[in-house]
């Protein structure tokens, strides 16, 4: 330290500083008026907060945020830690905070801060006084207003969707919206969701969205999708307003339907049903695929299920290509073809009759 020769400009106290300290006014001050003229830390004398009844979610500036509180005093800690300045020379910050709820939308937040400011312990405590006002958001507000830019309807082709296949659609659209949520966008979710004659209707707030579920469900369940406009308004710059559809078309034929592609060759048991039909011949155990052209399934006649089988007893192996086996419904023995995954030492199979014929329906593989 050496003696610099300067005065403190308010108190008069002579100023010994290290030479190296800068000569900004504030640095002319001895450090007791520096203290006294400056705060350790500076806070608004009030904050208000605007949240989302609905969602939760906090206007910040011109946009709302979701900031994933769990409850009203989580957000006021927030809000008051953006709001808090630290003196920039300020070293060892350290605060504690006690939130007071006074009513359901006031919350006092009793502070008390400490740090070192010249070399100097410093202690503080304030009471900042958060006022909390429940709104709607935007994203709330078009929810609740029925708003929506997309469709998705799930039908399909010469049947209509099961109730799985209708609950699995529900699931990706919800899980999607919770995807892109989770990233932060706030226009992404589902307006309303209706059960109609021949299948489902998905009402989604975006085109992009709406397009992200038809695509899923098509990769998951099988089929394809096509989409068209429609013109609904104009915004107020004179813009056109266009609503997409999204036709999601889901194949013929599902696993576990048996088929009969009528090529001579025997029943079909489908596996698999999305860009092209596979499965096995009940006859020969042979794989059976065939491309569906231009987004169509081939033609097959429906003989039934692999929930329609019924478990017989296994008579007798003839040979590598036939078994006898009990008739459930005349309980005569009779020869049938023999699947090459037949195990010979079973003692029961199950068997589907179609067109007044009897095979085997090869196990599931586990």
């Amino acid at each position: 330290m050496s003696r610099s020769g300067a005065f403190c400009p308010r108190c008069g106290e002579a100023i010994e500083r290290p030479a190296e300290r800068s000569s900004r006014h504030d640095d002319r001050l001895c450090d007791a008026c520096y203290i006294d003229e400056y705060d350790l830390v500076d806070a608004p004398d009030r904050i208000e907060i605007s949240v989302c009844a609905q969602c939760g979610a906090v206007h910040r500036g011109n946009r709302w945020v979701d900031v994933g509180a769990e409850d009203y005093t989580d957000i006021a800690i927030d809000e008051l830690t953006d709001a808090l300045s630290v003196h920039v020379d300020a070293t060892g910050i350290s605060w504690q905070v006690a939130p007071e709820q006074v009513d359901e939308t006031t919350i006092k937040m009793h502070v008390q801060f400490s740090g070192v400011l010249r070399e100097t312990a410093l202690s503080e405590e304030l009471m900042v006084p958060v006022k909390i006002g429940r709104q709607t958001c935007t994203r709330c507000g078009r929810i609740a207003g029925g708003s929506y830019a997309g469709v998705v309807q799930l039908r399909g082709v010469d049947r209509e969707p099961t109730e799985d296949e209708r609950d699995r659609a529900k699931e990706i659209a919800h899980s999607l919206v919770d995807e892109l949520e989770d990233k932060g966008d706030r226009e992404a979710f589902v307006t309303e969701i209706n059960e109609v004659e021949g299948g489902l209707d998905m009402r989604l707030s975006t085109t992009r969205l709406g397009e992200q579920i038809a695509r899923r469900v098509t990769n998951e369940l099988g089929g394809e999708f096509t989409d068209h406009e429609t013109l609904v308004t104009e915004d107020s710059d004179g813009n056109e307003v266009y609503r997409v559809t999204f036709a999601v078309r889901l194949p013929p034929y599902r696993p576990g339907e048996i088929v009969d592609p009528g090529d001579g060759d025997g029943p079909v048991l489908v596996e698999s049903a999305r860009e092209t039909m596979r499965g096995t011949r009940l006859k020969s155990g042979d794989t059976y695929e065939t491309p569906f052209e231009d987004g169509s399934a081939p033609d097959a006649d429906r003989l039934g299920w692999e929930d329609d089988t019924e478990e017989t007893t296994l008579v007798a192996v003839e040979d590598d290509h036939a078994v006898q086996v009990l008739d459930p419904d005349t309980y005569e023995t009779k020869s049938v073809p023999r699947p090459p995954s037949l195990e010979t030492d079973a003692e029961t199979v199950r068997v589907f009759r179609g067109d007044g014929e009897l095979y085997i329906v090869p196990e599931a593989e586990e």
